[in-house]
């Protein structure tokens, strides 16, 4: 199934609520350091519920040992910055969707080396700046999921 990738995630109750959203979309999410609070934080394990046991969770010490590591995979760069919609896109199962943290998005420097194609946004309204993370993560996940008629 799907790939989530966190880069640098901030915020515990966001990074929870992911871990049951991949949890019940039965998607691998991948958490690369640094995180801004600690896996056993009070507020990421409530956000989470009793899902953490359900998810499949792996960690990275950096970007390149994560990228390294999924080299053979698609990687979908989500981001307000994006240069396309993301309901464009056919995905794969085994694509990687990855996320910035949420006071700042991924870097320039990485969504400038990916091929447009891989450069994916969520639609708003003008003048607004961003969704919630874990919002952002539940509606991209769930429309590439959908075209795989949720198999």
């Amino acid at each position: 199934m799907f790939h989530v990738a966190l880069y640098e995630p901030e915020i515990p109750p966001n990074t929870g609520n992911i871990i049951r959203l991949c949890a019940n979309a039965g998607s691998t999410l991948h958490l690369i350091h640094p995180l801004g609070f600690s896996l056993e934080d009070r507020q990421l394990r409530r956000a989470g519920l009793d899902y953490h046991d359900l998810a499949n969770l792996h960690q990275y010490s950096t970007l390149d040992q994560f990228r390294a590591a999924h080299r053979n995979r698609r990687l979908f760069a989500c981001s307000t910055r994006g240069r396309v919609e993301y309901t464009r896109p056919q995905y794969r199962p085994d694509d990687v969707l990855l996320f910035g943290p949420e006071s700042r998005g991924l870097p320039h420097s990485l969504l400038d080396e990916l091929s447009t194609e891989y450069s994916i946004r969520i639609p708003m309204r003008p003048g607004n700046r961003s969704l919630n993370l874990s919002n952002a993560v539940a509606i991209i996940l769930y429309e590439a999921w959908r075209q795989l008629e949720f198999a």
